[in-house]
């Protein structure tokens, strides 16, 4: 390490960081540049980012098309409020854009500053729509163990990871968790002749009665589980929780900020399944992450539902920078890249070599599993892969060791997750899976 970079880490402990401790935090990266797919440190380390940034770099890093986007919009108009009786182009062109642009029949966006704002709308959005249909009384959300769905007060208790949880109770209220759809561990109880999916799903009926479907607003899923270890669902898990949804009247939020716009071999994930939520929560890739965007969409039920209020019961929710104008600006210049490479194609197509590259590594006896759809994989390590016992040390080891070949991952538990930038090319997979290979055998 350089004195240079040393100086700059001491400076570093100035800004408190997200999701923070300082063990382990005490030797950072210290990003300077990106470009493409790596990143180059401020003392002379090139890395592979397999990981996208956080899920959201999809164009790659150093786009001076996007750069342009934001200093031409900077320059014309910044910023100006988006509440009531005021409005800016870039977000009435970003909105319009995005009608129908996910699923039919979500033609309505409110914009936020990322993903955990998207999902405590989401929650707000769906409260406020029973309460206006006469019943009050459904307010209760029901997630996933497991799931990851931001940071905000609310957004923490529908995470149903109890790390997050530990140290800013009292619980809010109102959340409910059920187990995941995990082909490879599902932790809930496999009835006779039942596959994952339909167990699964049968726990979210279950929840919905025992807690009273009169008192559920609604269920929300990540299409894939992404911090809960990239969870891969069975094919009829979710037009089986559609139908649930629909039979008790619960609003169904789909937690697409990590699986939206291309990621997964689709725009959006839950079209592999063929489904369409109520509630769509994004965020992440809309600008790649060149600037602060998310937002959520909704039916065009829910939005007739808004318009026939009475002023008494308007929709009092938004955020300073709902609608930016130079964020907006930065989403429509990058949907217009994603669109004009064809980021869903390319993920399925480096997304195929990718994973087929990393189950080549299942000849180690620590790797239990490999996953993906599209370019977001995950390789599950064990202790024995015969009782599939978790090794988050083993995980943690391979993670460093891949990091110090020039590598980025994200270790999750006991599963190394990979979601590189979707303008990533075929030798840049397959260095990703020569590196960790090489971190691999170092293990071993």
């Amino acid at each position: 390490m350089t004195d240079q970079t040393q100086q700059w880490i001491e400076k570093d402990k100035k800004q408190l960081h997200p999701v923070y401790h300082p063990k382990s935090h005490a030797n950072p990266l210290v990003i300077e540049r990106g470009e493409g797919v790596w990143l180059y440190t401020t003392d002379g380390r090139k890395i592979l980012d397999g990981m996208a940034g956080l899920w959201n770099v999809n164009a790659g890093y150093g786009r001076e098309e996007l750069a342009k986007a934001a200093y031409d919009q900077m320059k014309t108009l910044a910023f100006t409020s988006n509440f009531s009786g005021m409005t800016n182009l870039p977000s009435i062109q970003l909105a319009d854009k995005l009608a129908g642009f996910a699923y039919a029949g979500l033609n309505t966006t409110m914009f936020t500053s990322g993903g955990s704002e998207a999902n405590d709308s989401a929650f707000k959005t769906a409260r406020y729509y029973w309460k206006r249909k006469g019943k009050p009384t459904k307010y209760k959300v029901i997630a996933r163990k497991g799931a990851y769905h931001g940071v905000t007060l609310s957004a923490t208790f529908a995470t149903g990871l109890e790390k997050y949880h530990t140290m800013f109770g009292p619980a809010a209220e109102g959340f409910v968790h059920i187990p995941a759809p995990n082909p490879y561990r599902y932790e809930g109880q496999l009835q006779d002749g039942e596959t994952v999916g339909q167990a699964a799903a049968r726990e979210l009926e279950s929840a919905i009665l025992r807690e009273g479907a009169d008192t559920v607003a609604a269920f929300i899923a990540e299409p894939v589980m992404g911090v809960g270890g990239v969870v891969i669902p069975p094919d009829d898990y979710f037009p089986l929780v559609r139908q649930i949804c629909d039979k008790y009247g619960v609003l169904f939020i789909a937690d697409e900020v990590i699986t939206g716009f291309g990621r997964t071999g689709e725009w959006f994930a839950l079209k592999h399944w063929n489904v369409k939520p109520d509630i769509l929560s994004f965020a992440k890739a809309i600008t790649s992450g060149y600037a602060q965007l998310g937002g959520i969409q909704i039916s065009d039920e829910i939005r007739e539902t808004m318009e026939s209020a009475p002023e008494s019961e308007a929709y009092m929710h938004g955020y300073t920078y709902s609608g930016h104008a130079m964020a907006c600006a930065v989403g429509l210049k990058n949907l217009e890249i994603m669109e004009k490479e064809e980021y869903p194609k390319r993920a399925r197509e480096l997304g195929k070599r990718l994973l087929e590259g990393l189950q080549s590594l299942t000849e180690f006896p620590f790797v239990g599993d490999v996953r993906g759809l599209g370019l977001v994989c995950g390789v599950e390590i064990v202790s024995d892969k015969s009782t599939k016992a978790a090794d988050p040390a083993t995980t943690m080891k391979i993670f460093k060791a891949a990091e110090a070949n020039g590598l980025r991952s994200r270790p999750l538990g006991n599963t190394l997750a990979f979601s590189p930038p979707l303008s990533i090319n075929e030798d840049e997979v397959d260095e990703i899976v020569k590196r960790l290979g090489a971190a691999m055998d170092g293990i071993s």
